[in-house]
């Protein structure tokens, strides 16, 4: 019985060894076919590779040049953020953008207007331009400059922080009535506002929503970082036409106020000498900044980001008791924002975001309200200096927008112009510093409004 039980067991090994034995055999034979079709398959395409001629592997090389995607459009051609690509805006859009970057450069570079700002923007919108290069992408250079401060509205924060820092208000205190004309010269803003609604719904030239109105009009503040701040909150889309607006005529302070200055006033007006201002105590320069936020905080809150940014950066200066920090705000930290700033405003020049209809109308409506907003500084200053006891140049009005300190440049320029060692630098301050605070104050009134 035991010997039957084991020649069983022997014969059940011996079929299973068999089987594993041939099984294994066949799994070789498999994976040798595998290698063989593999090596096969390698081989071939190797073949098929090599086979391109010399012309055949240039060929190739050229359509991934910049040459061939600017002059050969393509169907689904998406930029970073995904969105596809339209052929004009891929060819002929991109070599305008390109030209218009350019001509940031030859502004900043040879003429010398405002070259901190235009050039970053410049470069930053030729970057922006490269095809196939997607800087402008969530992942991109560019976008990842854009994500990290503009989207979330840090780095013009940044930058009132560094000009508050920068700030004198020593000027507005000495004769404290001129702050009036920083606040005149916001009558461009919302004269802005009011006239692009109107056109938008009685005329077919613009069609913006009231968002889209209140982020324009915010340009004849002649402000840079206020009016990234109110149009990345209001209206995203047109973040890239606005800022280049903004700086662009902030840049050309020099070329659009005096024509407008020179129109509104006489030869008589111009030539007025201003009386030597006061000395102001420190107390007073202490106080003011926590007087402005105080109010903003009361009436205004919605301000107080840009107004809390702004001064904390003078009352930092005017402590005297944190010198480095207030250094460092005033050079190395505004330095890099308006580096990274400039880069990121510059990624929205692409030429799929910067080239549509909508562009054209937010120039000229950012032009209107700039140049409102100085003839309203103007007017202001002819009233008060009838109605003054002491005499006031109606030229310091101009300085009520709040391009610092390039706006009181010009007036000093004109002024001393019509009349030699007239110097209105000081007398300009005033409101300009003024126009700084009354921009942040309107860009609040508008955002509490659209909230």
């Amino acid at each position: 019985m035991k010997k039957h039980i084991m020649a069983a067991l022997l014969l059940i090994f011996a079929l299973f060894a068999t089987n594993s034995i041939a099984d294994e055999n066949r799994s070789m034979q498999h994976t040798e076919s595998a290698v063989a079709q593999s090596v096969s398959s390698a081989h071939s395409a190797h073949e098929v590779t090599h086979d391109k001629s010399i012309w055949g592997l240039l060929k190739s090389f050229y359509k991934t040049t910049g040459i061939y995607a600017l002059t050969t459009p393509q169907k689904g051609i998406v930029n970073g953020e995904g969105e596809e690509v339209s052929p004009f805006h891929q060819t002929w859009g991109r070599i305008i953008m390109i030209g218009i970057a350019l001509l940031l450069f030859y502004l900043a570079i040879a003429k010398g207007f405002e070259p901190l700002l235009l050039l970053p923007i410049g470069f930053g919108g030729l970057l922006a331009n490269i095809p196939y290069a997607n800087m402008t992408g969530p992942d991109g250079f560019l976008g990842v400059i854009y994500e990290a401060g503009i989207h979330n509205e840090f780095f013009p924060l940044l930058i009132f922080m560094g000009v508050g820092a920068m700030t004198d208000f020593g000027p507005m205190l000495a004769n404290p009535k001129t702050a009036l004309l920083g606040g005149a010269a916001q009558f461009g803003i919302f004269g802005t506002l009011v006239g692009a609604a109107a056109l938008s719904q009685f005329t077919p030239l613009f069609d913006f929503s009231l968002q889209d109105c209140a982020a324009i009009s915010i340009i004849g503040g002649a402000d840079g970082p206020t009016s990234i701040f109110i149009a990345t909150k209001l209206a995203p889309d047109l973040l890239g036409a606005i800022a280049v607006a903004a700086y662009s005529y902030m840049a050309l302070v020099p070329v659009i106020q005096p024509p407008i200055m020179r129109l509104l006033t006489n030869e008589d007006e111009r030539k007025i000498v201003m009386k030597q201002q006061r000395k102001v105590h420190r107390l007073e320069k202490l106080l003011l900044p926590l007087i402005v936020l105080g109010l903003s905080i009361m009436l205004l809150p919605e301000s107080t980001p840009l107004i809390g940014a702004f001064t904390f950066g003078n009352f930092a200066k005017e402590s005297g008791v944190v010198d480095r920090l207030s250094d460092t705000m005033q050079n190395s930290l505004i330095n890099i924002v308006t580096i990274l700033l400039g880069l990121g405003v510059g990624s929205k020049l692409a030429a799929e975001k910067f080239l549509v209809s909508d562009t054209l109308g937010i120039l000229i409506l950012g032009l209107v309200a700039f140049a409102v907003g100085t003839a309203a500084g103007v007017v202001m200053a002819k009233i008060m200096n009838k109605l003054s006891s002491e005499p006031i140049n109606p030229l310091i009005g101009a300085a009520g927008v709040s391009a610092v300190p390039m706006a009181a440049r010009v007036v000093n320029k004109v002024g001393m112009e019509e009349k030699p060692g007239n110097v209105l630098l000081m007398h300009a301050m005033g409101p300009n510093v003024a126009g700084v605070i009354g921009s942040a104050v309107a860009a609040g009134v508008l955002i509490s409004i659209f909230n």
